[in-house]
């Protein structure tokens, strides 16, 4: 039996030939997206990962039901696995945000899904860093936001030679769309052809756009100019101002296909220009409105990072600590009549905070020892009597050295 195609499969370090994805790495992205993300004072939620079809249908429309996972159930409701987080959460923060002070500052760590063709960097299931501030419309939040991701991307080694943040604004595209009497009704299907201006050619972007009223030519030209908004000129002071300047630039080639988007929008991308998107967001300011029949009304602006294309580039890049470690101390039972009072020092240890193994059944000393270095254990523990009585034999695996200790002192020593 097999797993399904576009799905993975996370194993402990060393990975077993064939393998490409670390339980160790996506714990270490985890703990980083977390963090960063805490130290910007943000808190952390939750959605189900089974929606109704409808609240991503209302929101993109029947031509997005290609893209889920979705099935009729046993209760004959529509339902899909949620391909995306900001519906679930502009839904949650729509039925209580009289409940919390404003702005909202959420992150989240879905597990998402949608049925595409795999591909390098995009898989049928992923894991995500959602973060949003509901409730504020200054360009402020938009800087917050932007700031946040670059520390994230920070915070797992990268710098400013590694990635940038591509500065846009669908404001500044409904305008110049306007400007070049692009075809009423039409604004929508000119956002999804811009957005895929760097992944096609001349002939077919020109056909994209003709319906529109838009010429390829005039977008270029629009994009090349690449004049900042005063808006967006808001966010890149604000970001100077935090020493992040040479992180963002202004990039006109990012729209962001989805509907939703209402201001500034950005995409971050690798500086060599290997693999696709590492993360994109924007402000969406209609959608709680929208979810929620006009009963909260909050502007709100986010973004997403997927955890494919950010493990790619780590690995790339060299940005990836060693997983080779994960044990302290393993207690060494060379007299099994000694068992029960090494099954003590196993817990004290444990229970002071140390990642302690030990050997479950009888084994020979030698094996026991060479599964220490093995696991890359840092020391051994090994009770023994002597002339005095029962003591504990502390070895450094690095050193070397040896320290023999009262086995009541075993629990309070420096395993440094």
């Amino acid at each position: 039996m097999q797993r399904l195609k576009g799905f993975r499969e996370f194993y402990p370090e060393p990975l077993p030939p064939g393998e490409a994805w670390s339980c160790d790495v996506r714990q270490h992205v985890f703990d980083a997206w977390r963090r960063v993300a805490r130290r910007y004072g943000f808190r952390e939620y939750d959605g189900p990962p089974l929606e109704p079809l409808a609240l991503y249908t209302a929101k993109s429309g029947d031509e997005i039901v290609g893209q889920l996972f979705n099935f009729v159930d046993k209760g004959d409701e529509a339902v899909a696995l949620r391909p995306e987080m900001t519906p679930t959460v502009a839904r949650m923060v729509a039925s209580v945000e009289r409940a919390y002070k404003k702005p909202i500052k959420w992150f989240a760590m879905p597990q998402l899904f949608r049925y595409e063709a795999p591909q390098k960097g995009r898989l049928r299931e992923h894991f995500q860093l959602n973060c949003d501030i509901f409730g504020e419309a200054d360009p402020a939040a938009d800087a917050e936001i932007v700031a946040l991701l670059v520390d994230v991307l920070r915070g797992l080694g990268l710098t400013s030679e590694d990635f940038v943040v591509r500065l846009s604004s669908r404001k500044a595209w409904q305008g110049f769309f306007e400007a070049q009497g692009g075809r009423e009704g039409m604004a929508y299907e000119f956002f999804q052809a811009v957005d895929k201006i760097e992944r096609e050619d001349e002939a077919t972007m020109a056909r994209r756009l003709e319906p529109t009223g838009v010429t390829l030519e005039a977008v270029r030209h629009f994009i090349a100019a690449g004049e900042p908004t005063t808006e967006l000129q808001g966010v890149l002071n604000n970001l100077h101002a935090r020493g992040l300047g040479d992180f963002v630039k202004i990039d006109y080639g990012v729209i962001r296909g989805l509907a939703y988007y209402t201001g500034v929008v950005f995409e971050a991308f690798d500086r060599k220009g290997e693999f696709r998107a590492i993360a994109g967001g924007g402000r969406y300011d209609n959608l709680v409105r929208s979810l929620s029949g006009g009963r909260a009304d909050m502007p709100a602006i986010g973004f997403g990072m997927g955890d494919v294309v950010l493990a790619l580039l780590l690995k790339e890049r060299g940005r990836l600590p060693s997983f080779a470690s994960t044990v302290d101390v393993v207690v060494l039972l060379e007299d099994e009549s000694l068992r029960p009072e090494s099954l003590g020092v196993v817990q004290r240890l444990r229970d002071r905070g140390l990642a302690v193994d030990y050997s479950l059944v009888p084994m020979k000393g030698d094996k026991q020892f060479r599964r220490a270095l093995e696991v890359g254990a840092g020391h051994t523990v090994r009770l023994d009597r002597d002339a005095v009585g029962l003591v504990a034999r502390v070895k450094n695996l690095k050193t070397r050295a040896e320290q023999v200790i009262a086995v009541d002192d075993v629990a309070g020593h420096a395993f440094d």
